[in-house]
């Protein structure tokens, strides 16, 4: 039964209808007609009736107690994070995957559990295990109430550890497993994109992971790991590899290439690095007979001979792959020129509005030194945007300006080089795609605030960091269905008000009743895009 307002010419009356399902048919019957709209709102009549008939309804009774306050609070645990993400981690399989495999261990805990506290502990808040005990305290997780902080550590060691009998990493396998489920989503990778960053430990950093090394975090005085991240030609993350903090870059390229080939089964796709990878032995194995694999690898400009005496210097016309736009929604001007010397083939890019940034900053930076040295500044010697332009001249210090000349060639420039038959442009497109693999790792160092490193074992570290992984496979998949929605929000705006879902548990005349909280924000696009039902406002416990 409802209330319906029945209009009458230019006057208004509310009946109660009464709506049935006859013959597979809706008939409804009028029950009643109360009145004239504005004469029973006008009366209070309207309101007495509602009120009066709230008397008979519990749930009803229980809210307008909530409301003002008569009513016993029992718990209040916050909903909307592990409604959402544990939907994407049965449907993406890391639920059945890491089950599956932990079953198979000695381990007596629930460790799937574990793991997935921790992976919506990073997406939240972020930080230690012993923090996320602590944590998750606040959050309705099923399956989680018998948790203690053994079992977190316990979850990262058996996580970044191998088994015993197969031999096998615990994190690869899983890695393996989540691109296994994929792989039927597309038939083929035509592209890889790869690229490494450099975590450091607060302590020692475990038995062998922990190495003094090249920071990218520019904390030399701290032991360090190297993390390369492995992402498909759609962004998704496919894996990530650990190295002591001493590995070079250019070594990283071959295992992982061999591990896509071997473990993964993909045998040809083209490899995008950045210019860290590109090393005379790395390149031989690319190009070997075994592998013929294409690549897209960034060149260094400065450091090689042959990119910048032959390469730079050669003539010939650009092709242009974007024009020059006012409009801030297009794509940056980029044009390009293939340069081959011998059979090595060279693509060389350059942006003009980067160009012009780049002169200019340089002006800047010669102005603000040649003032600097007026005045006697020995001090500059040590800033590393000065110390290029800088030369000894006998006991003093004096502007280089042949450097000066010489760094504008490389102004709004970048160098490839490629084995690939792909046309000039599509190579610089499909490289400036190494982005979305440098947003992955600001993301797992500030979103999910991978650093820094308390943990003592090279196994705990592990599960440590792929945790962030995992938790970067949940968020990647989350933006991945808002945008199917052409839902375009902001991570940090769906973090805090999904973190405002809230279920109170309250008690009246020794029932118990569970109270939903209001939806703030995008809840609801966010509960749209994954397919989850939202909880009623008010439900009783039997």
């Amino acid at each position: 039964m409802f209330f319906r307002e029945k209009k009458v010419k230019d006057r208004s009356y509310l009946q109660i209808v009464e709506s049935k399902r006859v013959d597979g048919r809706t008939k409804q019957r009028v029950i009643g007609t109360l009145g004239r709209l504005d004469e029973l709102r006008e009366s209070g009549k309207l309101d007495d009736l509602i009120a009066s008939a709230a008397k008979f309804s519990e749930k009803i009774m229980v809210l307008n107690a909530h409301r003002e306050g008569s009513l016993n609070e029992l718990s209040k645990l916050k909903i909307g994070g592990s409604l959402i993400f544990e939907r994407i981690w049965k449907e993406t399989g890391c639920f059945d995957i890491i089950r599956s495999l932990s079953q198979e261990s000695k381990i007596q805990f629930n460790v799937e559990r574990a793991i997935f506290t921790t992976v919506l502990h990073r997406l939240f808040v972020s930080g230690s295990d012993r923090a996320c005990e602590k944590w998750m305290a606040d959050y309705a997780i099923s399956g989680a109430d018998n948790l203690a902080l053994q079992h977190f550590y316990r979850s990262m060691a058996w996580l970044g550890g191998k088994d015993n009998e197969v031999r096998f990493s615990v994190k690869d396998k899983i890695e393996e497993e989540l691109f296994q489920r994929k792989r039927d989503l597309f038939s083929m990778i035509d592209m890889v994109f790869f690229d490494t960053t450099s975590i450091y430990f607060e302590g020692e950093g475990g038995e062998s992971i922990g190495q003094y090394g090249h920071s990218k975090d520019h904390r030399p005085d701290l032991k360090q790991m190297v993390v390369g991240a492995m992402l498909d030609n759609r962004g998704q993350p496919l894996c990530c590899e650990l190295w002591p903090g001493n590995m070079a870059d250019a070594k990283s390229l071959i295992p992982v290439s061999e591990r896509l080939k071997k473990r993964f089964g993909v045998e040809k796709s083209c490899i995008v690095a950045d210019r860290g990878m590109i090393s005379g032995d790395t390149i031989d194995w690319l190009e070997s007979d075994n592998q013929q694999r294409p690549y897209i690898l960034g060149a260094r400009m400065r450091r090689q001979k042959e990119v910048s005496e032959d390469v730079l210097s050669r003539a010939g016309r650009y092709e242009i792959v974007h024009e020059k736009s006012t409009d801030p929604k297009d794509p940056s001007p980029l044009k390009v020129k293939e340069v081959w010397v011998e059979d090595r083939r060279y693509i060389v890019c350059h942006n003009e509005d980067q160009a012009k940034k780049d002169a200019l900053d340089r002006e800047a930076i010669l102005a603000s030194l040649e003032e600097s040295l007026k005045n006697g500044s020995k001090s500059l010697v040590g800033n590393k945007g000065y110390q290029k332009y800088l030369k000894t001249s006998g006991k003093s210090f004096e502007i280089d300006m042949e450097k000066a000349v010489e760094e504008e060639r490389y102004d709004g420039k970048w160098v490839l080089r490629t084995n690939t038959s792909l046309p000039a442009g599509e190579v610089a497109l499909k490289y400036k795609q190494l982005w979305m693999v440098e947003d992955l790792f600001r993301s797992m160092k500030s979103v999910l605030s991978t650093r820094p490193i308390y943990h003592k074992q090279d196994e705990t570290i592990r599960g440590h960091v792929f945790c962030s992984f995992l938790a970067m496979v949940m968020m990647k998949e989350l933006k991945s269905r808002l945008e199917t929605k052409g839902f375009t929000l902001e991570w940090n705006d769906v973090i805090r008000d999904l973190d405002k879902l809230e279920e109170l548990e309250l008690e009246q005349s020794g029932k118990h009743f569970v109270l939903r909280t209001g939806l703030a924000g995008c809840t609801v696009k966010v509960f749209q895009a994954v397919g989850v039902a939202l909880p009623p406002t008010i439900r009783k416990i039997e």
